[in-house]
């Protein structure tokens, strides 16, 4: 019938002054935050990806740079990045356990998860500068930057003969001419790679440096919340909410983590 309008349920609509989806303006805050820093992350991987087909010829093999591990000797390809994404992984397990205490006004449950996500975050960023030093500081045997800009790798310890970066074995006089016009160099920087192409060591340094800021970041965070649940300020409130929040930010670092593992390491 003209002019006739369906009955409605006044109870059921949304009058304001809550959130239509069941989420506190703190929650609903802190996805916006990490969905506009997924895209950021996104961005960098893409470039990654990029540079890394452009340049597929002459592109440093991960497993080749990656192979040193703490007091052993011998080359352990990706090992200590593996072990390294293990304990992350595992801090996001213990974060997880730390909410679902939270949920149950456990405070004793959340202080001893709490603290283990703590100290899980500290060991791979303790880690990371670990493995930034080593790729800084770079190999006892070093390269030789060519006239041209590029890297050849010395095929021995006694630094007469190279690999090109195109895999061409020189030796003998050619190899003798390149060398007398060539630079010794160690370790990476954003203008030297030992291992290769420059490019490889800036997105490292940028790629896996931005995402130790962050993990640095939820490492202070979680310290602060860590506080403040020794303090009792949650009970006080009625709820650990806080603990979600930053474990929402804890979760999303790890999760970055993995597609950093598996573009720059594994890929």
């Amino acid at each position: 019938m003209a002019g006739h309008s369906p009955s409605v349920d006044t109870k059921t609509l949304w009058g304001g002054g809550i959130s239509p989806f069941n989420l506190s303006y703190g929650k609903i805050m802190m996805w916006f935050f990490l969905v506009s820093d997924a895209l950021t992350f996104t961005g960098f991987l893409l470039s990654y990806g990029f540079m890394r087909h452009r340049f597929a010829e002459v592109w440093p093999v991960a497993e080749e740079v990656f192979t040193h591990f703490p007091f052993m000797h011998g080359d352990h390809p990706l090992l200590y990045v593996a072990l390294m994404t293990f304990i992350l992984i595992m801090s996001s397990v213990t974060m997880v356990l730390a909410v679902e205490a939270g949920q149950r006004m456990n405070k004793k449950g959340v202080v001893l998860w709490m603290a283990l996500t703590i100290v899980g975050g500290l060991i791979f960023v303790g880690s990371q500068a670990w493995e930034w030093y080593h790729f800084i500081h770079g190999t006892e045997l070093g390269a030789l930057q060519l006239a041209d800009g590029t890297i050849a790798q010395w095929m021995s310890d006694a630094k007469d003969a190279l690999v090109l970066p195109t895999g061409v074995e020189v030796t003998g006089a050619e190899a003798a001419a390149l060398i007398q016009s060539g630079t010794e160099v160690y370790g990476a920087n954003l203008t030297v790679n030992e291992y290769g192409l420059p490019l490889f060591a800036d997105f490292f340094f940028f790629i896996t440096g931005f995402h130790g800021t962050h993990v640095f970041s939820g490492v202070v965070l979680n310290f602060i919340i860590f506080v403040n649940v020794l303090k009792g300020t949650y009970e006080k409130r009625g709820h650990y909410e806080m603990v979600e929040k930053v474990g929402l930010y804890w979760h999303f670092v790890d999760l970055v983590w993995v597609f950093v593992f598996t573009f720059f390491y594994l890929v």
